[in-house]
Order: C-alpha cells, then structure tokens, then sequence
C-alpha cells in the first residue's frame, strides 16, 4: 500500500477518535513511538499523519510535550466533573484539606467537582448504601473520573471497598485512590493510589521515641483500621528491631481509646514508656483518657500521633506527630488522575509522598535530661 494511503488512514482515525471526545481532558494525543507501535508504519509516516492534522487546524505540537487537540476543536470540557467519595469527609481534618484542595484545581482547569447531590455535602454517616447510591450518582452523570479514599473502621470494608472500585471500573470511570488502598497491607489493588510513605512515617516516629531513650513502645490503634495503619505499625516494628531491641507480643494494642479503662490496661502486660497511636484523633482520646486513669503525659509515658490535624497543638500537651502534606496529596492526585484520562494503558501507580516529624511536648523532647 502506498505511503500516502498509510499517512491519510492514520489522520482520518484520530479525527474520529478526536470528534468523539476521547482525549478529552488533556487533549493529548498518544506518542508518535505509541502511534508507529499501533499502526505498524514507521515514524516519518505518523508524524506526516500528525503534519497533516496540524495543517488543518486541529492539532498543535508543543516541542518536548507532543501533539495536542486544539482547544477550538476539542470537546468542551467546562461542564465535565469529577466525582469525590470519602465517607467521614466530615470527622477527619486530613481529607477535609484534601478535598477542599481538589475543589480548587478542579475549578481552576475548568472542571466541576461532584461531592453528591450535585453540591457539596457532608459525608460523615455515609453507610455503604449512600456509598453505593453516590457511586450510581456519578456512573449516571458520567463524570470523567472518581477520587475515592476507601471505608474503614466497620466490619468487612475491604469487601465494600473493592465493591465500590470495581463498580466505576466496569462503568468506565477512572479511580484514583486517597491515602489507603483497598485490601490490606502490602498488598496492591489496580488502581491508583496517591499518600504518604506510612511505613516511614511509622518508623521515623519510632525511632524519635527511641533515641529519646524509650524501650517499651507499644501501638494504639481502633479496630479495623485502614491499611495505612498496618504500613505505620511495620515502620515502628522495623525501627525497634533496628536498633536490636525484641518487639513486645503484645505491641499493637487494639481497642477504643475514649475508654479509661483500656488506657489503664495498656499498663497490664508489662512496661509501657511511649506509646504510638495510629492517628491524631487516637491519640487526643488516649490522651484525655491516660488523664482520667492518672498517668501523666509525657512524664509517665510518652504519646506521639500521625497526621498533625489543626488541634494537635491545642490539646493539654501539644502533640508531636508526622505532618501529612495534604495540599501536595491533592495535587499528585489531581496529575495523576489527568495522567490517567490521557492514557488508560498506563500501568497503576502508587505515589507516597514523605511525611514530615513535628516535635511537641509530648513526646517528651523538651523534659529536663534525668
């Protein structure tokens, strides 16, 4: 067959394939080594495929970025939405900053951001049929894509979870997970997922303990609690081996920390010098409850959190934590969910980013040395 005949039946399918919308958001087109891989032609035939696309007005090529849809041409996107599910939006500060980020930029690049009802709303008692509804919502409004921080804290929520997922998968929708994955820890879902690197988190935190001169760690942590918890509970686990020190049987305590008399017993098994608590809202109920059973932060035992939440400085000790960069959360998974639209072949991608440790009273830092 002809060049020619080559060059013109590679143009006439990304016209169609650019009229019915399918590079829209980005309006990226695939790679001219993507394209030779698709088509079987060599690479002067698809860029004068691209040439002639470009001399027509429709496509524009940025040097060093690639071929994109002209904006007069591409599909409107103004009124495309992405679809946010977080059930406890409203109790947990980390992800209220990371909606209301994402909010933001998808505001900025001409998105709508579809919390449910078609406005914002609280989803602090979202059970697993609003879940499902919400989750229908966006299916019928054909959003371009879901941010999605999965259930935790009830009875079979990797199952719900997975449910959830696998739901706007089959529908066509993107999902890019926040902050946990899907199953538990270190097993991988195939789907996006941007966060912090917990286990870093987890093992920065024990090691700060440590070098204070703690020995007996124990971890505090409410049952059923997200995947990301398990990765803190492998750092800290990690560190204390580290530094040839024997892990205690009985280091992950589980139970509810408003309760003062789990706090007393968190003393029963043996000796406890410091103890790590899987979040910051744990951590401020243990707190008011090793008060009520009269232990004394952090001169009978030092208490440490994870995710550095507006009251972690307002509490009767000021709490050191590992502060979450939920404004850089937002934005890798915003990137990462036009990554995704513009290539659904990409392989899925787990993004940690690093926390970072704040020392406050609590861990006992600032006492006078012996």
């Amino acid at each position: 067959m002809p060049s020619e005949s080559k060059h013109l039946r590679i143009s006439r399918e990304l016209l169609a394939e650019i009229a019915a919308g399918k590079y829209v958001p980005t309006g990226r087109l695939p790679s001219e080594a993507q394209l030779v891989e698709r088509f079987g032609v060599s690479r002067p035939t698809v860029a004068r495929a691209l040439r002639d696309l470009q001399d027509q007005g429709l496509v524009e090529r940025r040097a060093g970025a690639g071929s994109f849809v002209r904006d007069a041409v591409a599909p409107a996107v103004a009124h495309r939405q992405f679809g946010l599910l977080i059930p406890g939006l409203g109790t947990t500060e980390i992800f209220e900053a990371v909606g209301g980020e994402l909010a933001g930029l998808t505001r900025v690049h001409g998105y709508g951001l579809l919390w449910g009802g078609g406005h914002v709303m609280p989803q602090e008692d979202m059970s697993v049929e609003d879940a499902e509804e919400l989750c229908d919502q966006f299916i019928r409004s054909q959003v371009a894509g879901v941010f999605f921080a999965p259930f935790e804290h009830s009875v079979g929520c990797d199952e719900v979870n997975r449910g959830l997922a696998e739901k706007l998968h089959r529908a066509g929708v993107p999902v890019v997970l926040l902050d946990r994955d899907l199953g538990a820890f270190p097993t991988r879902s195939g789907f996006d997922l941007v966060g912090v690197d917990n286990f870093a988190g987890g093992y920065q935190l024990a090691d700060h303990l440590l070098k204070l001169g703690c020995r007996h760690l124990a971890f505090v942590t409410r049952p059923f609690s997200a995947p990301t918890v398990k990765a803190r509970i492998a750092g800290a686990r990690e560190a204390i081996l580290a530094q040839g020190l024997p892990v205690a049987p009985n280091f992950v305590r589980e139970g509810e920390p408003d309760d003062p008399k789990y706090a007393a017993g968190l003393f029963a098994g043996g000796p406890v010098d410091a103890v790590l608590c899987a979040s910051d809202h744990v951590a401020a109920l243990l707190l008011r409850s090793l008060e009520k059973s009269g232990k004394r932060v952090p001169c009978d035992v030092r208490l440490v959190g994870f995710d550095d939440v507006r009251f972690a400085t307002l509490l009767s000790v000021p709490l050191t934590t590992m502060h979450q960069p939920c404004r850089d959360i937002a934005a890798v998974a915003f990137r990462a969910m036009l990554a995704r639209l513009a290539d659904p072949s990409l392989p899925p991608r787990r993004i940690a980013l690093s926390p970072r440790l704040v020392v406050r009273e609590s861990c006992g830092a600032y006492l006078p040395r012996g």
